[in-house]
């Protein structure tokens, strides 16, 4: 699915929104104005309500369904998709690494947020690479008890 739109540079406030919505949906940006999504309900539900924002804010949009002239083509916006998220997935497992070694309380709030964030990240993972799964390990790993938190008894 394609969006085709033009928004008023001012007021800027509705144009930074809709930016962010965007890059929430997690949309592959194939010029000035015009980003794809794979085609489902959902992913056309969020682009009809971004195109009515977009016109209520004085601009102008368009919800194409569209189908890429080749399967290289249809590869090549996948894997820009699908590379996008690795690098996401990349930053949560370093995250989630370098709270290993905290406090139980610390480590408490770090996996609060990147189980936050692997949910959003989730939300626009279109194609999952293959750094999916370490992220969603590494924050795992956060929730089991370390062994210097165990009473002495209990450690191995």
């Amino acid at each position: 699915m394609l969006l085709a739109y033009r928004i008023p540079r001012e007021p800027s406030r509705p144009r930074i929104a809709v930016w962010r919505k965007l890059e929430a949906l997690g949309v592959a940006r194939l010029g000035d104005g015009l980003v794809a999504l794979p085609a489902d309900a959902r992913t056309r539900e969020h682009l009809d309500w971004i195109a009515d924002e977009v016109t209520d804010a004085g601009g102008t949009a368009t919800i194409w369904v569209a189908t890429p002239g080749s399967l290289t083509q249809e590869r090549s916006l996948a894997a820009a998709m699908r590379e996008a998220r690795a690098a996401e997935y990349e930053q949560i497992t370093a995250e989630a690494h370098a709270a290993a070694s905290s406090d139980d309380t610390e480590r408490r709030r770090v996996l609060r947020r990147l189980r936050a964030e692997l949910r959003r990240i989730g939300r626009r993972d279109y194609f999952p690479p293959p750094q999916r799964r370490a992220a969603h390990t590494a924050v795992q790993a956060l929730a089991e008890p370390q062994t210097s938190d165990l009473p002495a008894e209990q450690r191995a």
